[in-house]
């Protein structure tokens, strides 16, 4: 089989990384293949259009309502004497208004729910005063019903596309609307929670940094505290929602950045990573994996597709990567534990370099076991295979948090793109991986995948006596240690063999020598004389003689 027939199912070419509509920058697959500044353009188009829908619906249904109600009043003032025919009229109209009421409610709830006020008048009731004259109170109650369904919702449009239109983004104007509409509310917790350790830490460095920049710095972090409290009150918003408020902010300070610093990219790219990393520290725990979101979702089946693939091999991926090297096998560690580290950093952008860094062991783990560069196609196929083995945390929500929050112009252009590109690709591969994509038949990879049986069972005996290259590098390891345990079992008899025969020879060299002290005491005994008297021991007079004399001082 040909190398380019194996990687029929890994193979990607290059220009797929690249946005669908040819700009030249990077695409996600998150943007449907387009690169972020693409997909802003587009969701914004896709945006106004539903808004501009929304605002002819609601046009609609007022006309509707005014020509039911001059149909109806029209049949009221031609028969002022017939009230029993009135009042049977007004049973299908109100049937009409309940219908159209339902219908309003149903197709409109995306222009109630971002600008309709938190408090509405409630429709002005008819006094119950005079009962006589029946046909002007429901006139009245006609009349009331119509403005508070029709004419306040259109009043309602009109007011927000008429005083929040000169805005810089459809989004400031949805923001601003909501603003208004929950001042009232109380903040969100996740924003009045006391700050972590790290927190203030990385505040601390932010306004270290903003030092040097004298006013600009000052500037810098008052705009940056105030979009972290206007975000407080942006927690019904939804996640494309909140990114399109920080890339906004992003862009509205990279704009005055760079007519700051005159077109210097590098500090305006300098500051840019800091404000990143200030902000989306303090609103990571709001704005990750959030609950309007089904990013935990896509986290569960990710988890569960890769460890349902544990069985697939390096052979299968055509990974040109040799474990046996202990120089790659310690690459491939490095990249399996940067790929799982991007879970524990805040930052997109640290996150982002976790990636970069995994990626950069692995292609020298191919360089190592090539002895020549790596290319694209040996990249991909062993960014797969780590991603395989380390089944990182939280994979989804990680890379849905990067391409949502990430500073755009990282993820367009330059290494980071590239390899975070990748990634994606790596994610969408495992997501949809098949039989043909190992160059297996549907039935193998069936049993596979259910866990019937193992592909390493296959091998031959032989390769489980005699391990070669076609053999998983696990299968190889256990055999190495296998054969270690063994050449160690024998060493350790042969300790404990050498033991006995010592233990064996001490005891006779103790018998020996026993024997042998024993033959010279017979031989030379040992004779004990008796012990010397003193000199004048045997005198018994010796009792009777005076005391010695003692010295005697006379004084003169």
């Amino acid at each position: 089989m040909s190398q380019r027939s194996e990687r029929r199912g890994i193979h990607v070419d290059q220009s797929e990384l690249l946005c669908k509509k040819g700009c030249g920058y990077y695409g996600n697959a998150a943007w449907q293949g387009l690169c972020s500044k693409c997909w802003r353009e587009e969701y914004q188009r896709a945006r106004q259009k539903q808004i501009q829908e929304d605002w002819a619906l609601a046009e609609k249904l007022q006309r509707e309502e005014e020509a039911a109600y001059a149909s109806s009043h029209g049949s009221q003032s031609q028969s002022p004497a017939q009230p029993s025919q009135s009042q049977s009229s007004l049973a299908p109209f109100s049937k009409f208004e309940e219908k159209k009421t339902n219908e309003k409610t149903r197709k409109v709830t995306t222009v109630k729910k971002f600008f309709s006020p938190s408090s509405r008048t409630a429709p002005k009731k008819v006094s119950e005063k005079d009962r006589g004259d029946e046909e002007r109170e429901r006139g009245e109650k006609f009349q009331g019903r119509r403005e508070s369904h029709g004419e306040t919702l259109l009043r309602d449009l009109k007011g927000i596309f008429t005083q929040n239109w000169e805005m810089s983004s459809t989004t400031e104007a949805l923001v601003s609307r909501l603003r208004e509409s929950h001042e009232g509310k109380s903040h969100s917790p996740s924003f009045t929670r006391q700050p972590s350790l790290e927190t203030d830490r990385v505040s601390r460095e932010f306004v270290d940094f903003l030092k040097n920049l004298q006013k600009p710095g000052r500037d810098i972090h008052k705009q940056s505290r105030g979009f972290i409290e206007s975000m407080a009150n942006k927690k019904d918003l939804g996640a494309d929602e909140l990114s399109e408020c920080v890339q906004d902010f992003y862009q509205n300070m990279s704009d005055r950045l760079m007519s700051h610093f005159k077109g210097s990219s590098e500090k305006v790219e300098r500051v840019m990573d800091q404000v990143e990393k200030y902000i989306m520290t303090r609103l990571y725990k709001s704005v990750f994996c959030p609950e309007t979101t089904d990013d935990e979702k896509k986290d569960l089946a990710t988890q569960h597709r890769i460890r349902a693939l544990h069985w697939v091999t390096i052979q299968m991926l055509c990974v040109p990567v040799d474990e046996e090297i202990p120089e790659v096998a310690d690459n491939v560690v490095k990249a399996i534990t940067d790929i799982i580290e991007m879970d524990s950093k805040r930052v997109p952008r640290d996150k982002l370099a976790c990636i970069t860094s995994c990626s950069k062991h692995i292609f020298n783990a191919i360089k190592v076991t090539k002895k020549e560069p790596a290319s694209a196609d040996d990249f991909l196929p062993t960014l797969i295979y780590i991603v395989l083995k380390a089944n990182p945390p939280r994979l989804q929500s990680n890379i849905q948090y990067i391409t949502r929050f990430c500073n755009p112009s990282r993820l367009m252009t330059g290494e980071d793109g590239y390899y975070f590109t990748n990634l994606c690709c790596a994610v969408a591969f495992i997501e949809k991986l098949d039989a043909q994509s190992l160059n297996l038949s549907p039935e193998d990879f069936e049993r596979y995948m259910s866990g019937q049986v193992s592909p390493r069972r296959q091998d031959d005996a032989d390769s489980w006596t005699h391990p070669s290259s076609s053999v998983n590098p696990l299968i190889s390891q256990l055999h190495h240690n296998l054969d270690m345990l063994s050449t160690l079992e024998k060493r350790q008899q042969q300790v404990l063999d050498g033991a006995l025969i010592l233990q064996t020879e001490l005891n006779e060299w103790q018998d020996s020598v026993t024997q042998e002290v024993q033959e010279i005491l017979e031989k030379f005994p040992l004779e004990i004389k008796p012990r010397a008297s003193a000199i004048d021991a045997e005198n018994v007079e010796n009792d009777r003689l005076p005391p010695p004399l003692q010295p005697q001082v006379f004084a003169g």
